[in-house]
């Protein structure tokens, strides 16, 4: 291993109370139970079904996306998660039953792909990679990381055989079909995949594996940047195509780069990442901005180039009305973010961790924790001209016309499911996000409500537990809890934060900047109490200068929670697109409600501007600007009170 940082895991790091304990309940009682019985119900989603019919215990045809498989995988893996914290016979028997079922399913050689398995079965002609969107590398990769863990937490074995099963399938891949292989490498989930079967099993041919994966992407010269194979990896420095294909790509390599210590890949990819969050990185953590284009952008030479969707654009391309952000970019960037963390200790990675998870991340979830958004907007507004993909459209496959663009909600269940169980299991594993250890101490990267309890193999302790109303409240207060031996400690201090005050036993210990890690190192004693205070104003953003659509506008964040404005908050007979900011105007923190749960609201006296014409252009009037009280809620809330309008963006009376 070639890590800085190993992540703290379950038995060592838990979201015990607070914000994110909150959130772990609701994912435990809420999120994962009532998923798990939508995709095991016919009458809502084939996902259980396709595989029962593969395995000739039901009549039928394969229903749904060709990647539906490796969603089911995905709620597989969160349900995995849920026993790991919480233990539930019932749900370990279930998950064991579905376990044997794709054992059933998979063929000798590995593969396993419910529409070939039951077209197989109807004697239809048929074969695997056949189409590259039929999502079979993507499907295999959920698959192995789904039997790891199962593995792991179960002690079965039936899972992780098929996932050593598809690994065989894969190896076969690269070695026999590799140009098969590369042309079928979207979402390539199967880069991590086989890394973490590496580093259960120690099995060296795993690592091979995944190096041969790289080998074969980097010699497939049909490729383009919507799968980030037009140039091998090595030669690229700007992020571009299809952003969950990207993040899934770059994370895996990150998982290559801990094993093998390739520094020049750690180096493109920190140069990689960096371009995403210095220039194409929304202000909630969204990634891949735009719906679809085409890459290079004003190229002179056509066969240069090539078609990109749900993609990364030029740097400081960034949208609001059509923001593409689909909820598995920014998931994808979490699992890229955390992966360089543990190669190099740089708060920067933490951070944009903590923003998405505040923001982006929750946005596609709704606050009851059963309906969920595929897309995620920075502004919202009625009588759009023009269609925009509803939540479960992915633009692959034909779907129902959206409804008019005000009314876009929330759903239960998504034609496209890809996002759903991707929340699911990110939520239930986010305690593995607060922590890590090191040589040199513990180190803490997120706040929220947590309880954690390291030993170390030399016999120190450390066990701490958080008290704090975090993101509302910037007063953290950590308790030892047990202590043995001297374990200096590192508290991160976000990137948002100015004037940060760290106490230790009452007494002032010097704070790191923002954007870095505090770190405390003296003889612990249980009841000792870290203190640590972010000061936690509300501040206006501002864009880039080429950022277009950011000119003369602003955005709110307090702590790491961006705000926007939203339709049912504003005063009678006043649209959306008439409120702007005053410069230097007091916003006001306000404790409310939003659907039954609690948050802080933020509230302004607001500028009124006057109507906007009703024509593409008109000459400016001499209408008064007036003032009304406007409310801010948090961006991850809006759109849990009915359809509306909403906007993070907006414009600033300086």
């Amino acid at each position: 291993m070639n890590a800085t940082l190993t992540p703290l895991g379950a038995a060592d790091a838990r979201w015990a109370d607070g914000f994110w304990g909150r959130i772990a309940r609701r994912t435990r009682e809420v999120t994962v139970p009532t998923m798990g019985a939508m995709l095991a119900d016919p009458a809502t989603s084939p996902a259980l079904a396709n595989f029962e019919v593969a395995a000739g215990l039901r009549p039928g045809r394969h229903e749904g996306p060709p990647f539906m498989d490796g969603d089911f995988y995905k709620w597989m893996e969160a349900a995995i998660s849920r026993l790991e914290t919480d233990p539930d016979p019932a749900l370990e028997a279930e998950l064991e039953r579905i376990a044997r079922l794709i054992a059933a399913v998979q063929r000798e050689d590995g593969y396993v792909h419910t529409p070939t398995a039951i077209a197989a079965r109807d004697d239809e002609p048929v074969s695997a990679l056949a189409d590259r969107f039929n999502f079979e590398t993507y499907n295999l990769g959920h698959l192995i990381t789904a039997g790891v863990r199962h593995h792991r937490v179960t002690g079965s074995p039936t899972l992780l055989e098929v996932a050593r099963g598809a690994a065989r399938f894969l190896e076969h891949l690269a070695t026999d079909k590799p140009r098969e292989l590369a042309r079928s490498a979207v979402c390539p989930s199967h880069y991590m995949a086989v890394v973490d079967l590496y580093r259960a099993t120690g099995e060296r041919r795993y690592l091979t594996l995944a190096e041969s994966f790289l080998r074969v992407r980097d010699e497939f010269d049909e490729g383009g940047d919507d799968n980030q194979d037009r140039i091998p990896v090595r030669r690229q420095s700007v992020v571009a195509g299809h952003a969950v294909r990207a993040n899934y790509l770059y994370a895996g390599l990150a998982d290559l780069v801990i094993e093998t210590g390739d520094e020049e890949l750690h180096a493109v990819l920190d140069t990689l990442w960096r371009d995403v969050v210095d220039t194409k990185l929304a202000v909630t953590g969204g990634c891949g901005a735009l719906y679809d284009g085409a890459s290079p952008d004003a190229h002179p030479w056509q066969e240069e180039i090539s078609r990109v969707h749900q993609a990364y654009g030029r740097p400081y391309q960034l949208p609001h009305t059509t923001a593409h952000n689909e909820t598995c970019a920014q998931i994808g960037m979490v699992l890229w973010s955390e992966r360089m963390l543990a190669l190099r200790a740089d708060a920067r990675y933490a951070d944009v961790i903590e923003t998405i998870a505040y923001n982006a991340l929750l946005s596609g979830i709704g606050l009851d924790g059963a309906t969920y958004f595929y897309t995620n907007p920075l502004r919202q507004v009625r009588e759009l001209p023009f269609p925009l993909r509803r939540a479960g459209d992915t633009g692959l496959h034909p779907v129902p016309a959206p409804p008019p663009s005000d009314e876009r909600l929330r759903e239960p269940y998504l034609s496209c499911f890809c996002c759903p169980p991707n929340i699911a299991r990110t939520l239930a594993q986010l305690h593995e996000r607060i922590g890590s250890v090191s040589d040199d101490g513990l180190w803490v990267h997120q706040y929220g409500g947590s309880q954690i309890r390291h030993a170390f193999g030399d016999g120190r302790v450390l066990g701490l537990r958080e008290s704090s109303d975090y993101p509302w409240d910037g007063r953290i207060v950590f308790t030892v809890t047990e202590a043995e031996g001297t374990v200096p400690l590192h508290l991160r201090i976000p990137g948002w934060a100015r004037g940060a005050r760290l106490t230790v036993a009452g007494a002032d210990v010097e704070t790191a900047a923002s954007s870095s890690y505090a770190r405390v190192d003296r003889p612990w004693r249980a009841g000792d109490e870290i203190v640590l205070d972010l000061p936690m104003p509300a501040r206006l953003l501002r864009g880039h200068r080429l950022a277009e659509e950011l000119t003369a506008q602003v955005a709110v964040q307090r702590g790491p929670v961006v705000y926007c404005v939203e339709s049912p908050d504003l005063p009678a007979g006043i649209d959306l697109e008439r409120i702007a900011l005053r410069r230097g105007a007091a916003l006001r923190a306000v404790p409310t409600q939003i659907a039954g749960r609690r948050v802080v609201a933020l509230e302004t006296e607001a500028a009124v501007l006057p109507p906007t014409p009703a024509t593409l252009y008109d000459e400016v009037d001499d209408d008064p600007i007036t003032t009304a009280t406007v409310r801010l809620v948090p961006y991850f809330a809006w759109a849990n009170r009915g359809p509306s309008e909403m906007s993070v963006w907006l414009p600033v009376i300086w």
